[in-house]
């Protein structure tokens, strides 16, 4: 692997749920406060759960919320049913609830805060801006799992609004004026978006009825923003790609063991794609890369666990802990 690259991870655990969809999430949330709203709706495989219950429970309106029966990582779990959203667990995958959000929503007086909603995306294109104000430009590339597709959109739209350049990608909410931008940057970042083998309908080229991966976030075989993805990719010169389970999780504790950032399993996805386009020499010399980190790793504390070593149980003694210690140490 060619070493002269610079690669940085932007970490979106440390946001108030520990996600990158509070970004969105408070737009949206406001916007349908301001509409006179008195409940939204999400399906969810975790996080996007987590912040709308969170941000509906400070703004005082409901949050409906459907995740899959048995896939959802309990950390995300917790926070939902913490928050106080009704949380209805159906026996389908998140595609299946995907669908029925959108047909209850016709029915009923609900707003729904996936990233069908144009608002996420405002928000969520934030982490662009940021990027550019810490690297002093825009990187070369930029990488990013891929689930339900809205990120990689709102990622893209953000380096374009600071390029002043227009894109396909974008989804703005109609009652906003087409947007003025003063020209920040003189580049866009190719984008990188790399899906779980198990959940990887974008890279397969067509939906996968059955996404199975440990990386609970980007299980997803059908995504909303397939289309504007495929856009930001072949507008920035990028691609999509895939990697096993085992390569993401190698790369979740190589983060966590080499840089102590411990994020989500979805969020490995993203480095160990980067890892892997490095070695096949896909991706230019002297290159800057920034990898978004989309989760925090406590979201799914069970596949930490499942993967780390086991505690050592000795006697409460001296003796005991130093024998320990002098055998790491030898």
């Amino acid at each position: 692997m060619r070493k002269d690259v610079r690669l940085y991870a932007k970490f979106e655990g440390l946001n108030p749920t520990g996600s990158f969809k509070d970004r969105g999430m408070t737009v949206a949330v406001t916007k349908a406060v301001e509409a006179g709203a008195r409940a939204i709706i999400c399906a969810s495989t975790g996080n996007t759960s987590a912040s709308a219950a969170a941000y509906a429970a400070r703004a005082g309106i409901a949050c409906f919320v459907l995740i899959p029966e048995g896939k959802i990582a309990l950390g995300k779990l917790s926070q939902a049913t913490m928050h106080g959203s009704t949380v209805i667990q159906i026996r389908g995958n998140f595609d299946d609830g995907m669908r029925l959000v959108q047909e209850v929503s016709r029915r009923l007086p609900l707003n729904v805060v996936n990233s069908i909603n144009p608002y996420r995306l405002q928000g969520q294109k934030t982490v662009a801006f940021e990027v550019i104000e810490a690297l002093g430009e825009a990187p070369d590339y930029h990488a990013l799992p891929v689930g339900n597709a809205g990120n990689i959109t709102a990622h893209w739209i953000g380096y374009s609004e600071s390029a002043g350049a227009d894109t396909l990608a974008l989804k703005r909410p109609a009652e906003m004026p087409a947007y003025r931008t003063h020209k920040i940057v003189d580049r866009r970042p190719i984008m990188l978006g790399y899906q779980a083998s198990g959940a990887a309908p974008i890279v397969r080229g067509r939906p996968v009825e059955n996404p199975e991966t440990v990386a609970t976030a980007i299980r997803i075989g059908n995504p909303v923003s397939w289309q504007q993805a495929i856009a930001a990719g072949r507008e920035s010169g990028g691609w999509f790609a895939e990697c096993s389970d085992e390569e993401i999780l190698r790369v979740q504790k190589l983060l966590a063991q080499t840089e102590g950032i411990f994020c989500e399993p979805a969020s490995a996805a993203g480095l160990a794609g980067v890892l892997k386009d490095l070695e096949l020499g896909r991706i230019g010399e002297g290159s800057t890369i920034v990898c978004t980190l989309t989760g925090h790793g406590l979201k799914d504390p069970d596949t930490a666990i499942a993967q780390g070593a086991k505690p050592l149980t000795v006697d409460a003694e001296l003796r005991a802990i130093e024998g320990v210690i002098r055998d790491y140490l030898k």
